[in-house]
């Protein structure tokens, strides 16, 4: 009898306490709408731009594109503000190196609202920028910019040149203008 007494008083117990655990959880989240609310309303907030994917999708086209017309095989890239990759386009026939040094090259342009080929111009002054994870200062990487400031980064990777990988990233970056 003892036993039974003793298994229904931890069950009670064990219930008890169960119930007491939810009805608490079940009363936490009333306070989360107010703290949301008033960082909502003291300026702590801010509103940013960025680029839907069908613009960057569009950008990253006409990139490949303009590398297209001139016979050049190249990989795109497109990056966010975070550098986070939106989209990437690998042309037929492109090096195995150039998708990743197009991603390095869109975040570095728009890491730095700056082409990447005037950023390669300063490493002569300051050499250890090019120690900085993620980047690379070669010529093919453009910012993209709303109001002056930079949303986004359209790099270009596998032409013979940087000049020309800039060239059509530039092209990505005119027809977003359109």
């Amino acid at each position: 009898m003892k036993k039974i007494l003793l298994g229904a008083t931890a069950a009670a117990v064990v219930a008890a306490g169960t119930f007491g655990v939810v009805s608490a959880n079940a009363a936490a989240p009333a306070a989360a709408p107010a703290a949301v609310m008033a960082d909502a309303d003291n300026g702590n907030t801010t509103t940013s731009t960025h680029l839907t994917i069908e613009a960057a999708t569009k950008a990253a086209q006409a990139t490949l594109d303009a590398a297209e017309k001139e016979n050049q095989r190249v990989s795109v890239a497109v990056v966010d503000r975070n550098g986070n990759t939106i989209v990437t386009l690998r042309g037929d026939g492109a090096g195995p190196q150039s998708y990743e040094s197009a991603v390095k090259k869109a975040y570095t342009a728009v890491s730095w609202n700056a082409p990447t080929s005037v950023l390669a111009g300063r490493l002569a002054n300051a050499p250890t920028l090019k120690d900085i994870p993620g980047t690379l200062f070669l010529a093919g990487g453009a910012p993209v910019t709303a109001k002056g400031a930079p949303i986004a980064g359209i790099g270009v990777a596998g032409a013979p040149s940087g000049d020309l990988d800039e060239k059509f990233a530039q092209a990505g970056v005119a027809s977003l203008a359109k």
